[in-house]
């Protein structure tokens, strides 16, 4: 491949955004970068980025690019290591993409995951927005709710993930208990930001509980947990999560409704690299022993 040079320089700059973080990472001048992207635009004959003050976009083009190229360079990783006698050894980059409340449980799994595999470097990224894994922008997603639907992405369940509500002790100290389906109206509940969720508590909430008893939201379930924790209300948190915590109680323990299955996603292309085997191996043995109710 007479052009990987510049095609890979083009895909960590669609990858990091900027001339000088792809430097960085390639360890060149960024005069070298530019001319790399120029070479491979003149020679393809279209045009892969936009440029702006802040950066590069990759146009249409460049998203293409970065598909293909994010697939070649994992899969040269992984060869290049075999033709080095490392066999089914693992190293590079693992990506791992989730919602920030997943953090707590996956974060000793990937430290396990580099004890096992000390050459790997392991970057988590966190939050709502849905990465493109057909674009090389993570190795392994977990995400919860409806099973996801792209296409090219091998879905596996990965675990169902209960809830139950838990209060603070100083907030069942000022408002009493026991919290029941019958005495929803003198208690104060905090649910998230987004009044349409879609999540199992949020519809439950909005079935059973009158509105005015939602007295705080907050934007996601970190934020629930902290609003529970400084005695806001009440607030439904995973059961991993509430039971860790001596100072929360579990007012109204778990049921089938308010469970959120979780789904590990990842795409055809690195399903089967000894990397992503590895930890998804792992990853499935850990959630075996994460709370089922």
């Amino acid at each position: 491949m007479e052009n990987w040079d510049e095609i890979r320089t083009a895909y960590h700059v669609a990858r990091l955004g900027t001339v000088s973080a792809a430097a960085g990472v390639l360890g060149v001048h960024h005069s070298t970068v530019i001319r790399h992207v120029d070479a491979l635009e003149d020679r393809l004959g279209v045009k892969l980025f936009q440029r702006h003050q802040r950066g590069y976009t990759p146009t249409e083009a460049g998203e293409d690019l970065l598909q293909v190229a994010a697939a070649t360079d994992d899969q040269f990783g992984q060869l290049a290591g075999r033709l080095r006698g490392r066999g089914a050894s693992v190293s590079g980059e693992l990506v791992v993409t989730t919602l920030a409340e997943m953090v707590g449980l996956l974060t000793p799994v990937l430290a396990r995951f580099q004890v096992m595999h000390p050459d790997v470097t392991v970057r988590i990224i966190a939050g709502e927005q849905l990465l493109k894994l057909e674009y090389g922008e993570a190795h392994v997603a977990i995400r919860a709710g409806g099973a996801p639907q792209e296409p090219d992405n091998v879905v596996q369940r990965l675990a169902d993930m209960p809830a139950a509500a838990y209060a603070h002790r100083d907030y069942l100290r000022s408002h009493g208990g026991p919290v029941t389906d019958g005495a929803l109206d003198r208690h104060r509940f905090i649910a998230v930001a987004d009044p349409a969720s879609r999540a199992p508590t949020s519809i439950w909430m909005r079935e059973h509980l009158p509105e005015e008893r939602v007295t705080f939201r907050a934007p996601n379930q970190l934020g629930i947990l902290e609003a529970v924790r400084a005695g806001a209300g009440i607030g439904f948190l995973p059961v991993w999560r509430g039971r860790s915590d001596p100072d929360l109680m579990e007012v109204m323990p778990p049921r089938p409704e308010w469970v959120s299955p979780l789904w590990q996603v990842t795409h055809v292309d690195l399903h089967r690299t000894a990397k992503v085997q590895a930890f998804t191996k792992l990853l499935r043995a850990a959630a075996e022993d994460w709370p089922a109710a």
